[in-house]
């Protein structure tokens, strides 16, 4: 999984993706009558611990639960690239089998802010659909950050889709304390991203199946 996407993404990666690039890709699902986007932003509280801040993210999709995890999740280094070449030109495993303690680097696109982040599993459950990762190095951590861990869930809806429940948590270097405007922009990215790989499953029915 990328940061995004974030943040991630991420950062998935779900953060550091470009809201350029996502918004072409988006705009090609605004002929589906039955597409619904529905993002439900909560930040918790930012002060309770120094140099912790943690934020949660609910997104819902008409996608289900399963489709959606093996494009977002489990296909995404493969998937990303493509859809989003301008923001992520790349992944690369640097060692391990895909499991726990597997780390990946994400290489950005040329012109980018940024080059490359590490990330590394932390887990995954195939059946709850379930995935966490951390941040643990890179330019994107831009020197205030010591990493940033992320999870993950997907959980069927009553309407037929899925509903995906993520919360990430940054661990700052110092005292150094995180804005509101940037945490904002951050869940911004990291929901283009998610819209950009539903967009590509609605326009693309037979993949993932």
């Amino acid at each position: 999984m990328i940061h995004f996407f974030h943040t991630w993404k991420i950062l998935h990666s779900f953060i550091c993706i470009s809201t350029t690039s996502i918004s072409r890709i988006c705009h090609t699902t605004q002929r589906e009558n039955s597409f619904k986007q529905l993002i439900l932003l909560s930040l918790s509280s930012t002060n309770s611990i120094m140099g912790v801040f943690t934020y949660e993210m609910k997104v819902a999709t008409v996608i289900p639960p399963a489709r959606m995890f093996q494009a977002f999740v489990l296909d995404s280094d493969n998937l990303i690239p493509k859809i989003l070449p301008q923001a992520i030109k790349s992944v690369e495993t640097l060692e391990g089998d895909g499991g726990a303690g597997t780390a990946k680097q994400v290489n950005f696109g040329e012109g980018y802010q940024f080059k490359t982040v590490k990330n590394r599993i932390d887990g995954i459950d195939k059946e709850k659909f379930t995935y966490s990762y951390t941040v643990i190095e890179g330019d994107a951590l831009m020197n205030t950050l010591e990493k940033i861990c992320n999870e993950i869930k997907f959980q069927a809806s009553p309407e037929g889709g899925s509903i995906c429940k993520s919360s990430s948590t940054y661990y700052t270097i110092g005292d150094i304390e995180i804005k509101d405007e940037e945490i904002k922009s951050g869940k911004e990215k990291a929901s283009g991203m998610f819209k950009a790989v539903e967009a590509h499953l609605l326009a693309n029915p037979d993949t993932y199946n």
